[in-house]
């Protein structure tokens, strides 16, 4: 019997889990009952008909994520909810637009999503906008430390937010979003963050934003909208505004890779909530100290190398409220 857990060699290596936030345009979160199979995709009460559709997204390569998501309901039902969460559509970016549909029966559920792919007109839900969704990873068939940790973690949770009187958050189950060994891991939606190694003190600091914000340096994986080697420099930016930070927009200018991954030019316009903006310079650098060889998850047969980055040569440009247009259109973006 493998005795290995991921999530405590994590803990025991102390590693430093920032750059882990995996970049994803859209996620379409499906309301499905257990059991979940350790491809969440092929489970017992996935409706049959988004085979398909699942098919074709892989083909066209779509930068698009499919979670289940369950709030403990271990009953089959026909009635499910549907979330697609897409990434804004605009030059500066602080999170995901959201879509929400019920649908009565699990086969009406590729219709929808196939209508948002070809991009016509939906008839969403709007009640539940300004609603937060938070998804913990309890997918214990795919990785044990998502069972270990992330049931216990959800059930907290879910007394966390009711003591606190959060009548817009909702907690979910779901399935495997990547980060096993950081369990328990969460996504933060409509922003798109994500943390892992959480306990009830630090989940209620990201709750209310409120607290010492250099605790997040120990449970903060990285916000999924920029590139997994640029999240340590958005962590930065986090240290120096405080939790004012996450009213600020990002847009990613330019991003300059070696070969190796050794080092990493990057160009971040940073807008913030009074319309001024800046620009951020910085060189990431890969930092030795701090890389680790490990096994990814509890089943991976060797272990890989995670490559870890410090931010060296920072620098900051500050442009006036009228000087936008130059200030975009000045850096050419490098995908």
């Amino acid at each position: 019997m493998n005795k290995f857990f991921c999530s405590d060699a994590c803990r025991k290596a102390d590693e430093d889990i920032i750059g882990s936030a995996t970049n994803h345009s859209v996620y379409v979160l499906i309301e499905c009952p257990y059991p979940w199979e350790y491809n969440a995709l092929e489970s017992r009460f996935f409706p049959k008909n988004l085979e398909i559709l699942m098919s074709e997204v892989t083909r066209k390569k779509l930068s698009l994520r499919f979670l289940l998501i369950n709030q403990n309901k271990n009953y089959r039902e026909n009635s499910r909810k549907i979330l697609i969460y897409e990434k804004e559509q605009s030059s500066f970016l602080n999170g995901y637009k959201k879509y929400e549909f019920d649908v009565d029966h699990p086969e009406k559920i590729a219709p929808i999503i196939q209508k948002y792919l070809a991009g016509d007109n939906l008839d969403s839900n709007t009640q539940n906008y300004q609603t937060r969704d938070i998804l913990v990873c309890t997918h214990g068939s795919h990785d044990k430390c998502c069972a270990k940790y992330g049931n216990p973690f959800y059930t907290e949770a879910k007394k966390t937010i009711s003591e606190l009187g959060l009548k817009n958050t909702r907690i979910w189950k779901a399935s495997h979003f990547g980060g096993h060994r950081f369990a328990p891991t969460i996504i933060n939606f409509p922003d798109g963050r994500y943390y892992g190694l959480l306990d009830q003190e630090s989940f209620q600091a990201i709750l209310l934003q409120t607290g010492n914000i250099e605790s997040l340096n120990r449970v903060y994986r990285g916000w999924g909208i920029l590139p997994t080697c640029i999240q340590v420099l958005e962590r930065e930016l986090i240290f120096r505004h405080g939790w004012e930070w996450f009213e600020h927009k990002v847009n990613l200018l330019h991003l300059n890779i070696n070969l190796d991954k050794t080092l990493v030019n990057t160009q971040l316009a940073v807008l913030k909530p009074d319309d001024s903006q800046y620009i951020c310079q910085a060189k990431l650098v890969k930092d030795q100290s701090k890389t680790i060889h490990t096994k990814g998850s509890c089943d991976a047969s060797h272990e890989s190398e995670f490559i870890k980055y410090s931010v060296s040569n920072l620098s900051f440009k500050f442009e006036n409220k009228t000087s936008e247009k130059v200030l975009v259109s000045s850096y050419k973006k490098v995908s």
